[in-house]
């Protein structure tokens, strides 16, 4: 980290040494400088495109959600997002939780793979969900792109991006300081900040959250409510303005983030999932259930005036070491409650660091010709171990090289008690060099171009042993040699191009029209059983989007309404399907996969103090060609993956609708105090939860989940009490789903994932 700092240092340097000599500022702050436009309270200042601009100027399906709403319903992660956000779903595991755009995303059986949707946390990428922990706190906004981004994001944005924007330091010296208790969670939330200046051209900003609660679901064994949440969350900004010509802002971020306990619960593989909110599972061989994750963010944007044009260096570094302890509940469906003996247990301790550097130039605005164009690199280390112990017969026989190191003890044809261990280590390397460019044919028509090329670098080793095993007769130990070694080493260029069309019908209405391709990098199968050189590369995957657009501020702004068509096609799509009989992942490329759909968003500001915004998208997704795919559920006995081919067959994860409704009303009760309530209502229809598609056990039904708070507060918002109540129609919904098969255990039973289900907090705090 010593290194990387220094990097970060130099940066600050290098631009400030030019600052004194370069004229005013052009007309480009950094992003993250604003979040709504003061003279109209409905625009939103959004900074897709590397620039400030209102939302209804930006030719692309997004999606804006305020650090302010998001607060409100105390959002803990990228998960609460989706409530806003048709066309966008978030799977939740016990490993990795994986966002998915118009259907598409990065399963999350194979660790190692780069997200087709791509995490940025102030302009800094973030490929691994581990590496935001401690963002989503204290936000200005968080801004959902839909659609290749490669252009300008650039790096594995094949499917969308989601850009997080913390909240800056303030003019004025300000704070504050807001405590919440959850009924349901039976535990506390604290957050707060203090922001101002420390000198004429130093301000400053330090944020943090603290969460102490229970889970919602009761675990018999251990007579405690799973999933337990510990985590301290700290933000650190400094804004250095020295001139009008320069300002340069560094943030660091830390989270530790403990959870004890985790969500599966069992569910018959005979019927519909029926999750239930209790559980049975006791401490595992490898220690308790949960995840321990510790990360650190560091960042640093400077922006320097060179007569009209802004040079901007965004430099990154980020790490954290995570350990997840999985365990499966044990308790046997439509048996009053028993159990079985807790004998299947995995882990994935995970360590990783990040540095990057992004360097771009902007033209001033107003010019027939403007462009942004730049160039960026990063270097990554990332080390995946894992730990997994079953009950399994023959579990030789299914592992390629396993044999005793002992030649003299034969092969036991029976049932192994066993731990198997692997490691998977990768470094990566990629630059790019990237250019946006807008012609403006006239005031009201505009021509945009983009391009980016991007090199990636990565070397990967596999290793699998098993360092013990017994025999199920007389549980004798016996050490056995390394079964597995994979090497493999990636070397490829991408190019992005986009093409966008745009003409204001209107002075307030706007169409476009926009080409766009996207890539993903290929990589490595990290934590499959059995993986060799001949199985452990993928290919890169590549995208294809065809989009068009109005977008439209009526009413003299008390009507904003979007709406967007899509056709998106995804080219060698990276997939992880989960392999019940031998409890491992068949990690490959599908061949080719289409989504299509529509995309609307209404708000309506009738009367002063009342406002009410909607969304919603229709998606219609289904693979193209995909010979050599995983049997799913639904097809013959016959079928292997060898002659099977699911063209045609709709992708899992992935609903045909899904949309939400937000209200909001202000009363005065008088001069001195006012009554707000929010409501907001989100759902989805059914979706597959499950990777083999099953149509019994691997549904999630459609649903609508009703979220409400009811605030009290004085006129100027120096203090507010609050009832905060999330899913109150305690709807119990599946984030995942998979059958865990016999032998592996001994009552066979489908594991689901459960989602939060109702709870009910009261909220208190002051502002200073």
């Amino acid at each position: 980290m010593k290194a990387h700092n220094q990097f970060l240092l130099s940066g600050v340097a290098a631009i400030a040494m030019l600052a004194n000599a370069a004229p005013a500022m052009a007309q480009a702050a950094p992003a993250g400088a604003a979040d709504i436009d003061d003279s109209n309270s409905n625009e939103i200042i959004v900074t897709a495109q590397k620039r400030e601009q209102n939302l209804q100027n930006v030719p692309i399906s997004m999606e804006v959600v305020s650090g302010a709403k998001l607060a409100e319903f105390n959002t803990s992660d990228i998960k609460a997002v989706m409530n806003y956000t048709p066309n966008v779903f978030v799977q939740s595991t016990a490993g990795n939780d994986v966002i998915y755009i118009r259907g598409f995303g990065s399963p999350p059986a194979n660790f190692a793979f780069d997200q087709s949707v791509s995490l940025y946390v102030d302009g800094i990428y973030a490929g691994r969900n581990r590496q935001a922990q401690a963002p989503f706190f204290d936000l200005a906004r968080v801004e959902v792109l839909r659609g290749p981004q490669g252009a300008l994001f650039g790096k594995n944005t094949a499917a969308g991006a989601v850009s997080v924007v913390s909240a800056g330091p303030t003019k004025d010296f300000e704070g504050s300081i807001t405590g919440l208790y959850n009924f349901d969670h039976k535990g506390t939330d604290f957050s707060g900040y203090l922001s101002g200046p420390i000198t004429d051209t130093l301000g400053a900003r330090l944020a943090y959250k603290i969460v102490n609660q229970d889970g919602y679901i009761y675990n018999r064994a251990t007579d405690h409510d799973d999933p337990e949440i510990k985590s301290q969350l700290l933000r650190l900004t400094l804004k250095w303005e020295p001139s009008a010509n320069f300002d340069y802002t560094a943030k660091v971020e830390y989270g530790n983030r403990e959870i004890n306990g985790g969500i599966t619960v069992s569910s018959p593989l005979t019927s519909g999932q029926d999750p239930q909110t209790t559980r049975y599972i006791e401490r595992t061989a490898l220690g308790d259930e949960g995840n321990d994750n510790k990360s650190v963010m560091l960042s640093g944007v400077g922006n320097l005036a060179l007569g009209d044009f802004t040079l901007t260096s965004v430099t990154g570094y980020s790490w954290f070491k995570s350990k997840i302890i999985n365990g499966f509940d044990q308790t046997i469906p439509n048996s009053g409650g028993a159990f079985t003996a807790n004998s299947v247990y995995n882990a994935f301790p995970e360590r990783f660091d990040q540095f990057s550097q992004e360097i771009r130039i902007l033209s001033p605005t107003g010019k027939t010709f403007e462009f942004i164009a730049g160039a960026y690199y990063d270097k990554s280390n990332y080390t995946l171990e894992q730990y997994q112990g079953f009950n399994i017969p023959d579990l030789f026989l299914t592992i390629p090289g396993a044999t005793p190191a002992d030649p003299r003890i034969p092969i036991y044809d029976g049932p192994y008690l066993a731990r198997i261990d692997s490691i998977f280590r990768q470094k990566a390397e990629s630059w790019s060099v990237f250019g946006q460019g807008t012609f403006n044919v006239s005031d009201a028509f505009r021509v945009i171009g983009s391009l980016r090329y991007t090199h990636t670098k990565k070397d990967g080793s596999f290793r699998t042993t098993l360092p013990y095993a017994s025999d199920g007769l007389n549980g004798q130990p016996f050490a056995l040699r390394p079964i597995t070694n994979a090497d493999g080493s990636i070397s490829e260029g991408n190019v992005d191009p986009s093409v966008t069309l745009q003409y204001d019908i209107a002075p307030r209405i706007m169409l476009y029209a926009t080409w766009g391709r996207g890539s993903k990098s290929g990589g490595f199968v990290s934590n499959t059983l059995g993986t060799v050189d001949s199985t452990f590369t993928f290919e890169p995957e590549q995208s294809e989007n065809f989009e068009a657009g109005i977008k439209s501020t009526l009413f003299d702004g008390k009507v904003v309404a979007n709406l967007s068509a899509y056709h998106t096609k995804f080219k060698d799509l990276q997939v992880s399907v989960y392999q019940p009989a031998t409890s491992s992942y068949l990690t490959g490329n599908a061949a080719a996969a289409t989504s299509k759909g529509l995309e609307g968003s209404l708000s309506v500001y009738p009367i002063p103090n009342f406002d009410i915004s909607a969304s919603a998208a229709y998606s219609d997704i289904k693979y193209d060609d995909y010979p050599g795919a995983a049997c799913l559920a639904s097809q013959p006995s016959t079928c292997t993956p060898a002659t099977n081919n699911l063209a045609g067959y709709p992708v899992a994860y992935s609903s045909k609708f899904s949309g939400s409704v937000t209200a909001h009303a202000r009363f005065d009760l008088s001069s001195d105090m006012k009554f707000d309530i929010t409501g907001v209502v989100s759902g989805r229809s059914k979706y597959f939860n499950s990777d083999n598609q099953s149509p019994i056990f691997g549904i999630q039904g459609g649903y609508a989940k009703v979220d409400l708070r009811v605030q009290l507060a004085d006129q100027d918002d120096s203090w507010h009490v609050a009832l905060v109540g999330k899913n109150l129609t305690n709807q119990k919904t599946i984030g995942s789903a998979f059958n865990l098969p016999a032998p592996i255990t001994p009552v066979p039973r489908a594991i689901l994932y459960l989602e939060p289900t109702r709870n009910i907090s009261v909220e208190a705090g002051i502002k200073f």
